[in-house]
């Protein structure tokens, strides 16, 4: 199996697969690697490894080197003319009159590429914009039309639980969420309550979906006819955390909740 490093370009971006070459990378190193935009820098995310092929796009790419200082200090050059190129691209997108929200600029690491990313609600004609940002910076352009997740997951921030959002730094790709997930939680279905920033349901009703669907196989369902110490009644709603139920008793019509180990099936 190839021995390879796992190299990250972005703190929650996804992991891609390197050969190592002669180099002895520890987790946390920044290398420079040859990737489909030219040579970019990245952080060893895991450590060499042997992987089945089956598992890599072939042909493995070596890692170029180490980063020098000098590669880190270009890379901080980026950022800043990342930051003009941001507000010069705003201006042209504002002076074309396009409707487009310019979310990220991003020079690539030898500066060949700008890309330009924006979310619009329609299909956008920019070749007159990529024209004058041609002209203004003498360098390719790339302008690049993203989701409100994908803008999420750029732009960062706090998300209701007081803590900043998966998507920028651990969550490497998104997975599909439903609704279906909200409900299984006994969750509000208020909008407001269980959308995240982005607009779209969070992501964190993922998470915990498996155990609710294997708690619920296991639990009484509502409606279901039980015995509890104080008669026979029926399953008006089940808590699946406190794992209590909540029984409307037959006899005198009182409804109580009851922990699910004193109640039994008829």
């Amino acid at each position: 199996m190839p021995l390879v490093v796992g190299v990250r370009f972005r703190p929650a971006g996804k992991t891609y697969y390197f050969n190592p070459g002669s180099y002895t990378l520890n987790r946390g190193t920044s290398v420079i690697v040859e990737t489909a935009r030219g040579l970019e820098m990245g952080n060893v995310v895991i450590e060499a490894k042997e992987v089945p092929e089956k598992e890599l796009v072939l042909p493995l790419k070596k890692v170029a080197r180490k980063a020098t200082d000098s590669d880190l200090s270009q890379v901080e050059e980026n950022q800043e003319k990342e930051k003009v190129a941001f507000i010069k691209c705003k201006s042209k997108i504002k002076e074309h009159r396009l409707d487009m929200k310019l979310v990220d600029a991003e020079y690539t690491f030898d500066r060949n590429k700008i890309i330009f990313y924006f979310t619009s609600e329609e299909r956008v004609d920019f070749r007159e914009l990529v024209k004058d940002l041609a002209s203004i910076f003498k360098t390719r352009i790339e302008l690049r039309q993203i989701g409100v997740r994908d803008e999420a997951k750029l732009k960062g921030g706090v998300g209701p639980c007081g803590r900043p959002f998966c998507c920028t730094t651990f969550l490497e790709e998104f997975e599909p969420v439903s609704i279906r997930m909200a409900k299984g939680q006994n969750l509000s279905l208020n909008p407001t309550k269980i959308s995240g920033a982005c607009g779209r349901l969070m992501c964190c009703l993922r998470y915990e979906a498996g155990a609710y669907d294997e708690a619920r196989s296991c639990l009484p369902r509502s409606g279901d006819q039980v015995i509890t110490p104080d008669g026979d009644g029926q399953i008006k709603e089940v808590n699946r955390s406190k794992k209590t139920a909540m029984v409307k008793l037959n006899e005198s019509g009182k409804k109580k909740e009851y922990p699910l180990d004193d109640i039994d099936n008829p």
